[in-house]
């Protein structure tokens, strides 16, 4: 129960969509998936990592003009709802490991299915409206 402006009780959870009884995400772990990429540049970098496949840190940072250090602290966002994920792999030649980042399924489902088909249908509308 909440509370709205005119400080009523309110019922939201009737407003929530249902869910599988079985589903592994509450609905709080979409809302945070939804609010993440609701941030232009964790937008861009799910689509950078989307577009390009695996990115270390750095080259997230460089293909978004993010500085490094902000492009780490967006990773980390994305990465602590599940959007995004943080690898390592042993370098060849060495005795160190090379960090890159990938996005997870669900990080593609979320944006292939929120803001770009969005994105896609206003083109759609925009072309049927044009040669009509």
């Amino acid at each position: 129960m909440e509370t709205n402006a005119r400080n009523e009780s309110v019922d939201t959870e009737r407003l929530r969509p249902p869910l599988p009884e079985d589903s592994i995400l509450s609905f709080e772990d979409y809302m945070a998936m939804q609010k993440a990429i609701s941030n232009e540049d964790r937008y861009l970098i799910l689509r950078a990592l989307i577009g390009y496949g695996e990115l270390s840190a750095s080259a997230v940072a460089d293909t978004v003009g993010l500085e490094p250090s902000n492009a780490h602290y967006h990773l980390g966002k994305l990465e602590s709802v599940g959007l995004v994920q943080n690898r390592r792999r042993k370098k060849e030649g060495s005795d160190g490991h090379y960090s890159y980042y990938v996005a997870t399924s669900k990080g593609e489902t979320i944006l292939s299915a929120g803001v770009d088909e969005l994105m896609r249908r206003e083109w759609e509308y925009v072309n049927r409206y044009e040669t009509a």
